[in-house]
This record gives structure tokens, sequence and C-alpha cells, in this order.
């Protein structure tokens, strides 16, 4: 009915059902009777004087296709631009309405045919609507989205064995990801650790996993707390009271695992460049078909707890310049620092491959960084590290990874006052030369749960060199 009300109505779909486009005084009888028995066509471009162009040629190419009730002269024309008789039009309303009752009498041949299933699907489908109609009225939130990660670490490190030094240390964190248009970004993050002072939580022997809050061990505390949302096609803005260096990058120049072990591997060679600084601050980033354009400024995490220093005194910004494609990317940055103890700027160079197809080959992710002016002094400071990992290796969903590298080497004859900060901040022992290795296979249990074995060897120049291992059991939900 809807069809022969379409018919009826529509002037322009009256034209279009015009099959022969002479006037009345030149028909008669014998040229509906030519129309009731010409061979329908089967496309528009049977008509050879319909063109593309014309304001009717989409409506026309409708009815041929999807019903099948278009006739035209024999010569191959519609003449379209013709006026129609009552009678062609008639014979085309018959021909239309005959192929529309053999469309319906199929659909109700096949649901007939298919009662049963279809009757199964309706309860199934209003078994589900029940089921999400309790999930919506008991949801936590219908804007924010929970995920969590705990991590527990057993090990030890020391310059002869294990020792004394035996640890077992936790981190937990609970990330509320919370949207309100669906392309923007409220995230918050609570999070609690143990590490403190322990083997695993400062100097040379830090863990990625490393955490404590500041008010003590076993304290939950504000770990993120930063806004983001688009502006355009290409823009992202981040602010946040609490928000970190990479949280405002278009890219991370690594592929090297975010969760490795010791920390020093996290900062994609360049440990002054990418120094992870978390306080407030806010940023902008650009992004076009792989290429991409970071600025951001993050200020100290102390400074908005203190009234004489304020978030424009200590604080460091960088801008990152990168390219990401599709299984490679490479990104240079610069960083200005600038802290009550000292100022310098910091220059960094990644790049990451990763192959289309996991296997016998790795991923491989190097950077090298540069630092000048560590408290106002003319040494400069090196940083570079390399590391490589198998995906699926042995197992399917396991991984094997290993990497190379040093957090800081600086000229020796510059460092004779400068101690620990003379290589950036990392090693406890004041060498000017640090080479770290760490070896670590995980076994990915289940989907949620993983069990990382690791060794790590540190080669310390004018120290003691330092080795240890550990197991870390990963928990995400």
């Amino acid at each position: 009915m809807k069809l022969f009300q379409q018919l009826l109505v529509a002037p322009a779909a009256l034209g279009l059902l015009a099959p022969v486009a002479a006037t009345a005084s030149e028909l008669n009888m014998d040229g509906v009777n030519q129309y009731a028995s010409q061979e329908q066509v089967t496309s528009i471009s049977q008509f050879s004087d319909v063109q593309p162009t014309s304001w009717a040629y989409q409506a026309l190419s409708n009815l041929i296709e999807r019903y099948g009730c278009v006739a035209g002269y024999p010569d191959g024309t519609y003449r379209g631009e013709k006026a129609m008789t009552r009678f062609e039009a008639a014979a085309l309303l018959n021909a239309c309405l005959d192929r529309v009752t053999e469309v319906t009498d199929e659909l109700k041949r096949l649901m007939a045919e298919f009662e049963k299933e279809l009757a199964i699907l309706k309860g199934r489908v209003d078994g589900l609507e029940a089921k999400v109609g309790e999930l919506e009225a008991n949801q936590f939130s219908t804007t924010t989205k929970l995920k969590g990660i705990a991590t527990m670490v057993l090990g030890g490190a020391g310059e002869t064995g294990f020792g004394d030094n035996v640890t077992a240390n936790y981190d937990v964190r609970l990330m509320f990801d919370t949207s309100f248009t669906g392309k923007d970004l409220l995230r918050t993050t609570l999070r609690a650790g143990n590490f403190g002072d322990s083997v695993f939580g400062n100097g040379n022997t830090a863990m990625e996993v490393a955490f404590q809050e500041e008010s003590g061990a076993d304290s939950v505390g504000i770990n993120r707390l930063f806004y983001q949302f688009p502006v355009g096609d290409s823009f992202t803005v981040t602010a946040g009271a609490k928000v970190r260096q990479d949280d405002m990058l278009a890219m991370w120049p690594s592929a090297y695992p975010a969760d490795t072990i010791l920390d020093l591997f996290t900062y994609a060679g360049a440990r002054g460049t990418y120094s992870l600084n978390l306080g407030a601050g806010v940023g902008v980033w650009w992004q076009n078909e792989g290429f991409s354009f970071s600025a951001n400024y993050v200020s100290n995490e102390n400074a908005a707890e203190d009234s004489t220093r304020g978030v424009g005194e200590d604080y460091t910004a960088t801008a990152q310049l990168g390219y990401a494609g599709d299984n490679w990317g490479v990104a240079l940055a610069y960083t200005y620092a600038d802290f009550n103890i000292f100022s310098n700027s910091n220059v960094g160079l990644s790049a990451y491959w990763s192959p289309a197809e996991s296997g016998w080959i790795p991923s491989i992710s190097a950077g090298g960084g540069w630092s000048d002016g560590i408290f106002d002094s003319s040494d400069d400071a090196w940083s570079w590290m390399v590391g490589i990992q198998w995906a699926d290796m042995f197992v399917k969903g396991n991984a094997l990874g290993m990497a190379l590298g040093s957090a800081g080497q600086a000229n020796p004859g510059k460092c004779a006052d400068l101690g620990t900060f003379c290589t950036g901040g990392i090693w406890t022992d004041g060498g000017q030369e640090t080479l770290a290795y760490e070896l670590w296979y995980k076994f990915q249990v289940t989907d949620n749960i993983s069990v990382t074995p690791a060794f790590f060897y540190i080669e310390n120049d004018g120290a003691s060199d330092t080795y240890g291992g550990l197991v870390k059991t990963t928990f995400k939900f």
C-alpha cells in the first residue's frame, strides 16, 4: 500500500513510471498493449535517453533495480520528458503491484518456514532487553568505566647476592575513565603501594611499578586527575591538576612494554627529555596521517603544596615532533627543565619497529638522549637504551624481552662534586658510567593474570656491580 500511495501522490514518481513518452493524441490501446508485453529492463543503462545528470535518475534506477517493474520502448528509449496516459499509468501500476505481491508472498512463506527459529530469537531478544535494563539500573555509572591493575613482586638484589635484601611489595591502581561526549576523557587514578625505600623502590634497582604515596605505605592517593578533549579533527587538549608528561604526548616512541622491570628502561632511552614529570600541567597535540606535534608544560608534583614555589617555578616544558606508522615510529623531542637545584636543556631521539606478525623476529626499540648544564655547569650527559621483545614466544600470549642501556654517562672530570645528579638522578652510588641489563619472560596464565620472572645486572664504573632477580605477578581487571 505504501508503494501505491507514493505512486499516486508524488508527481515526480508518476513521471518516472511513464514507459511511453508520447502525448495522448499520439497514443492508442495498441501502445498500451505494446508496453504490457514489453520485456522489463534490468538496468537503467539500457535506456539511451536517460542520463546520470537527470534529476530523476536515482528514483528511476531504484524502481528498476529494486522492484523490476519498468519497461521502455522497443528502440531502447524511455522518453521520460513526455506525458503519459491514464491507461499507461494503470498498466505500470499493475506491474509494480504484482511485483510487490510476489515479494510479500515470499516473505510470508519464509516466516512460516522459520516460525520456530523466529520465536526462539524473539525470546532471546526479550531476555537480553530485560538483562540490559537490569544492568542499566544497577551499573556503577553510565559515563564511567573502571579499570584496575594490581601487581605483586617478590625478589631481591645486592652486590654479592640477595641475602637480606629479599622483599615483597605491591602496587595497586584503580583508573576511572569518564566520557561525557564519547570523544573526551576525564581520568581519575587512585593508587597505593609499599615500595618506599625497599630494594626495588629507589636507586639503580627501582622498578617501573615502584610506588608509595607520600603519606606512607598502604595509603591510597590521587595519582592522576586530568581532562582531555578534542578540538576540531586534528587537535587534542589536555589539562589537569595531576597529569604526567607522557599523558600529553600524541605518541610514545617505544614499543618496549611499559610494564617492564627496571624503571630506567621506561624513558625511551632519553632520561632527561622524557622525565615523566608529574604535576599540574596543560598540553596540546596535533595529529594528521601519522604525523604529530605535541607541546606541554608540567609543574613539579610538590609545587601545588608549597605556597613559596607555585606551579610557575619548578617545571618541565616539552615539545615533540613524531611520526607513527602501522608498525614503526620515530620522535624527536626537546625538554627544558627548571628546578630549584638546577636547570638544563634535554634532547632525545627515539624510534621503534615491530614485525607485522609475531614470530622469531622481535620488535626493536632504541633511543638516546643528551643533556647539558646540570647545576649550571658545562658538563654534558648522555643516556641510551635498546630493547627487544618477542611476542607469542613459545606459547601464544607469552612474551620474551630483554634490554640494555644506560641512564646517564657524564663527563667524569666534572662530576666530582655533583654526586648522584651527575647522571640524571638515577644512580645512588654516583658512578659516572652505568650499564644495565634485564631479561624477562611473561607467562600469560589467563587473559587477566600474568607471571613474569626476571633477572637484571647493573655494571657500575667505580662502584660494585649489582644483580638481582624477581617474580612479578600482575592482575588486570
